[in-house]
């Protein structure tokens, strides 16, 4: 009821006007004359009751209100042209078209170089476009999911949205070799002592979470953005980081790291892709959820063993 008493057309002239701060910039980027921008500015502000773009000085500066619009209108404006180009089938042997997955480093190690592949043979002009998860997807995963077609991630971090599941993975330590400090096996002492090496904030990875439920708080002393750097920040010191069996395996030898078992019964990440809702029923995203699925399951078929002790390892 309320948003049929709008002109759609608005929210572009919206984008527009936050964006240039410009009315005659913003007028020329949608098409429209600057009297018709500054039409469509008025009618804005009549019903935010805001002014939206204040002057100040010889140029305009957006309000406090503004502000806030700015990301939620690039979002609304992603969304609404994901609708108007759903499409009833789709034929990925010829057609073109490009999704643009929300994932980590180690999402698009594992899986998306899998996905790429599968791709690249059965629908030649489909490309993928893969985008760095930012730190705050937790606060607003809603208009994240808006912005993009899907979301690489495991259980435990967002929920409410649709998925798939995809493949299963464990989570294990890497120490220096070099370390003196940790024997044969981890200790949850050591896990406590130890200085650590993290993925952006301590307790991204519900795994860590874990640890906090039985009394062990990381004492963090380097965190990064990329999980693929994480043995190079561990080789040569004290540290040690917690990361995911697959791509620990896959970077083997490429830096002077052990793999270690976890001392205590780690919960097993459960990798998915969350999708907004709006694109349930288009064929497109049809076909790339279920392509997502076929290569999950077969990556599933090579589940990541348990990590044997060094000790275990010697006498074999």
């Amino acid at each position: 009821m309320y948003l049929s008493g709008l002109d759609l057309n608005l929210v572009l002239s919206l984008r527009a006007l936050l964006e240039e701060r410009n009315v005659t910039r913003a007028g020329q980027r949608i098409g429209l004359s600057q009297p018709a921008m500054s039409a469509a500015l008025a009618r804005l502000r009549r019903h935010f009751d805001d002014e939206l773009l204040s002057r100040v000085g010889g140029q305009y500066e957006l309000t406090a209100l503004g502000r806030a619009l700015l990301d939620r209108t690039a979002a609304a404006c992603d969304l609404l042209e994901r609708v108007f180009s759903s499409r009833a089938d789709f034929a990925a042997d010829s057609e073109e078209h490009e999704f643009t997955l929300l994932a980590s480093d180690y999402a698009v190690t594992v899986f998306g170089t899998e996905l790429a592949r599968t791709v690249h043979a059965e629908a030649p002009g489909v490309r993928l476009r893969f985008q760095r998860i930012p730190p705050d997807v937790t606060e607003d995963p809603t208009t994240l999911l808006s912005t993009a077609d899907g979301l690489l991630m495991p259980h435990g971090v967002i929920g409410g949205f649709p998925t798939v599941e995809l493949f299963t993975d464990r989570w294990v330590f890497l120490v220096a070799e070099s370390s003196d400090e940790v024997g044969d096996r981890l200790t949850m002492d050591d896990l406590a002592r130890l200085p650590w090496v993290t993925y952006q904030r301590t307790y991204d990875a519900p795994a860590a979470r874990q640890l906090s439920m039985l009394g062990i708080e990381p004492r963090v002393e380097v965190s990064a953005d990329s999980f693929q750097v994480l043995p190079f920040l561990v080789a040569g010191t004290r540290r040690i980081a917690l990361v995911q069996q697959r791509l620990a395996e896959r970077l083997n030898g490429v830096a002077a790291v052990r793999m270690m078992e976890p001392p205590h019964n780690v919960v097993p990440l459960q990798e998915a892709l969350w999708w907004h809702p709006v694109h349930t029923h288009d064929a497109a995203h049809i076909w790339l959820r279920e392509t997502a699925a076929r290569v999950g399951a077969e990556l599933s078929t090579s589940a990541p063993g348990r990590v044997r002790a060094a000790a275990e390892e010697d006498s074999g």
